[in-house]
């Protein structure tokens, strides 16, 4: 599959303005062109979304069990690092776009401005305050497993930087992070039944993300824990129906979560037998799927689908990754992401513009 490298963002975009007029879905032709890799305008563009709205209190989705009046707070109160960008999920992906992007392209914060802002966030007594949250009896599950694992996956982040205030903010979001491995590793063992869903409850994003953490810290108790678990709950599963996907607001696929999940944590062979028997599909060199369309983009939950074609794109390049000669799937891949990318924007409704840039960004990092 030919490949280059796009310099402008705005270029790529109007190059599938073009390709897809009235939102109709187009697969890609395997000589047009792939975006390999952000410019450093690209990683702008993207990193304006989590950043724009960092400091967004309103509207909020609390999504808290009251246990008395006391727990009556504004989201900064309760959440005092993670209380931007609605909800608290979005506001810790938004965070994990930003490390990503701060450590990959040096002057994107030229003046330091969005630095100096997760200083001020990202500190001891606005940990306790958050940990104190999730120990709270009646929030124990909240953001059970999709908000945790992004918490992981910001955690991993930052890791993997060398930079002096990423490794304080590491050690500083530690006791936070430990107790969620700890409550994931209790909870996994209890979930008889896999959860199945389009959408947050997802059973395999969750799993996916975690074992990206566990790996990138060397915590091989939970990494096992994950892969024992993920087995049992999906390795006698086969023929996964497509024609049952989309459900109208889905922003993850639970075909597709399931089979880059499992390409994890099996050998080559193992998963190839694996995956003839999930997705036999995907073996046709002619296997093809439209892009989801979003007919209103003021609806938090119809416009979870610009998500689904972003998130259904890291799969496939992810399954292809596990199994090279399933390389046709990157063409439906790219044409998932050049379908929604017109869409990325400070200007777009706010309920796509606070989280949609996380995903976009999830998506090109799983190109290869």
């Amino acid at each position: 599959m030919k490949t280059i490298v796009i310099t402008s963002f705005m270029a790529f975009v109007m190059l599938f303005f073009l390709s897809c007029s009235n939102n109709t879905p187009k697969v890609m032709d395997e000589t047009e062109p792939v975006l390999v890799s952000l410019s450093e305008k690209q990683a702008k563009d993207i990193f304006s979304l989590p950043v724009h709205c960092l400091e967004v209190e309103y509207p909020n989705k609390l999504g808290q069990v009251l246990g008395s009046d006391k727990d009556l707070k504004s989201p900064k109160q309760l959440r005092p690092i993670f209380y931007g960008c609605f909800d608290w999920h979005s506001s810790v992906h938004g965070y994990w776009s930003i490390i990503n992007l701060m450590k990959k392209y040096p002057s994107i914060d030229g003046d330091g401005r969005v630095r100096q802002l997760l200083d001020i966030h990202i500190t001891s007594q606005n940990v306790a305050i958050e940990l104190a949250f999730f120990k709270d009896i009646n929030n124990s599950n909240f953001e059970r497993t999709y908000g945790w694992a992004w918490l992981f996956k910001l955690q991993e982040a930052l890791l993997t930087w060398d930079d002096e205030d990423a490794k304080r903010w590491k050690i500083i979001l530690q006791p936070l992070v430990d107790h969620l491995v700890t409550e994931y590793k209790v909870y996994l063992p209890k979930l008889i039944y896999p959860i199945r869903a389009g959408q947050h409850d997802n059973s395999a994003f969750g799993l996916s993300l975690s074992l990206d953490y566990a790996r990138s810290v060397g915590d091989k108790e939970f990494e096992d824990s994950i892969m024992q678990q993920a087995k049992r709950l999906f390795l006698t599963d086969e023929n996964c129906n497509l024609a049952y996907e989309p459900s109208g607001y889905d922003f993850l696929s639970p075909c597709f979560e399931e089979a880059y999940l499992m390409s994890k944590i099996m050998d080559k062979s193992e998963y190839t037998a694996w995956l003839k028997q999930f997705l036999p599909s995907l073996f046709s060199k002619s296997f093809t799927l439209e892009p989801a369309v979003v007919k209103d983009r003021t609806d938090g939950k119809l416009v979870h689908l610009d998500g689904l074609n972003y998130s259904r794109a890291a799969c496939l390049y992810g399954i292809t990754k596990a199994l090279p000669e399933l390389d046709h799937l990157n063409t439906v891949a790219n044409a998932h992401i050049a379908f929604s990318l017109p869409n990325l924007s400070t200007q777009d409704d706010y309920m796509g513009s606070h989280w949609l840039g996380t995903f976009a960004l999830y998506a090109l990092e799983h190109v290869h």
